[in-house]
């Protein structure tokens, strides 16, 4: 039997013991609750070392949070599969794997905008992604200690790999050359995970009509820079592969 669930992994989702196995693919990056802003970038991989600090405590914490509650779903052999963003061996991340950095460039419109006071300065620092991309030395710590809450909770880490999953709309341009094409079909797909985290920073007293002008701005700049020189633009999938079962 199959099941969806329209909650959070953040929450117990099945009865104890009853399943037989969990699948979740590009998810878990996301934090549970925000543990700070970062001043002067978007993600905690441009922020500094105290902020990313923040994000990687609140990162493990909400990791333990999920592998216990999927081991009180697991029934006795249950499996758990799951591949998640991370920051591999090299030092890869999604959209940063040797060419331009996308992160880096969302947080240079960001702040173009508030350069060209179209922004304040608190609208600008107010725009953090809820994210942090671990390590698999991140991933794994719950399973290094046999004592842990993890492994007394009867889950084994069977398998972790990382593998970088190359951008579909890169190698299409690969092919095509045109570079207006790639650019409308790439920028919208990094909106569409990034736009409520922008909208939401800019100040509620600014008109709704106000709010989305100022965000079709950021994209539109994003879009003509990247249809004005595509080369080394991408979103390549760095991800980390883990099976574990309980005992």
């Amino acid at each position: 039997f199959t099941f969806a669930s329209g909650t959070s992994f953040y929450r117990q989702i099945f009865p104890d013991d009853t399943l037989s196995l969990g699948f979740s693919a590009t998810a878990m990056h996301w934090l549970s609750r925000l543990p700070g802003t970062i001043a002067d970038h978007v993600q905690a991989v441009g922020a500094t070392s105290a902020e990313k600090e923040n994000f990687r405590r609140q990162s493990l914490e909400d990791w333990t949070t999920i592998l216990l509650l999927r081991a009180r779903e697991l029934r006795p052999g249950g499996k758990l599969v799951v591949a998640n963003f991370c920051v591999d061996e090299e030092g890869r991340y999604l959209g940063a794997t040797g060419g331009v950095n996308m992160f880096d460039a969302f947080a240079r419109h960001w702040r173009g905008l508030m350069e060209a006071a179209a922004i304040t300065e608190a609208e600008y620092r107010a725009a953090t992604l809820p994210q942090y991309y671990k390590t698999p030395e991140d991933f794994t710590s719950p399973f290094a200690d046999p004592d842990s809450p993890v492994r007394r909770a009867g889950l084994v880490l069977e398998h972790v790999s990382t593998r970088v999953t190359g951008c579909p709309y890169a190698a299409d341009f690969a092919v095509h050359r045109d570079p207006t094409t790639f650019a409308k079909a790439y920028v919208p797909t990094l909106r569409s995970w990034t736009e409520s985290t922008f909208l939401g920073a800019l100040d509620p007293r600014r008109s709704p009509a106000e709010r989305q002008a100022i965000v079709e701005r950021f994209y539109g700049a994003y879009e003509a820079e990247v249809a004005e020189a595509p080369e080394g633009h991408g979103m390549d999938y760095v991800h980390c592969f883990m099976s574990m079962s309980k005992e």
